[in-house]
């Protein structure tokens, strides 16, 4: 695996110029970056590889570090110069350091997701010990939700969620007049 960056290094940029990479999902990523970070997601990471350029050192940022060392083990063959930020962008927030933001919500869709799923199993749970034994039919529908999901990458909690107002991203035109309100959303 490729070394390790601290918070600090990467602040006062005592490495070479880096491409910083951030291997979240797009939606973990617009939800609040280190300033400058591109989004790759790890699961496009290989079919992207094109998009790194082999001219400059690569350091790869996730929210805590693992799914950007795991990264680093996948482009680990490219011979390529990578390091992984230390503690990823929580470490980043927690030096109080800016973040660039371009959703409203403060979780990412996915975490959104799991909230949701978690809660809709335990409520079926409960409810199949203490009302009706066929309860117990609402955590097999969000298990086969997950396992959908999973397979085949289309979420449709997700999508329900990121109709919800504080997920909407808001539009604009560069250097043109902002949108209206109703069309600033999805």
């Amino acid at each position: 695996m490729g070394s390790v960056v601290t918070v600090s290094q990467l602040q006062n940029r005592s490495l070479a110029p880096s491409l910083l990479v951030d291997v979240r999902s797009s939606s973990e990523f617009a939800s609040g970056h280190i300033p400058g970070a591109v989004n790759i997601p790890m699961d496009q990471i290989e079919a992207r590889i094109d998009d790194l350029g082999a001219d400059r050192p690569i350091v790869l940022i996730c929210q805590a570090g693992k799914r950007a060392r795991m990264t680093a083990g996948l482009l680990e063959p490219c011979q390529r110069q990578i390091s992984v930020l230390e503690g990823g962008t929580g470490a980043w927030i927690q030096a109080g350091l800016p973040v660039v933001a371009s959703v409203r919500t403060r979780w990412s869709l996915e975490r959104q997701v799991r909230l949701g799923a978690g809660l809709l199993a335990l409520t079926g749970c409960i409810l199949a010990l203490t009302v009706n034994p066929r309860w117990v039919f609402l955590c097999g529908f969000v298990g086969l939700g997950l396992t959908f999901a999973g397979l085949t990458d289309i979420c449709a909690m997700e999508s329900c969620w990121e109709k919800c107002p504080g997920n909407s991203r808001s539009h604009c035109a560069i250097g043109g007049p902002r949108p209206e309100r109703s069309e600033a959303r999805r």
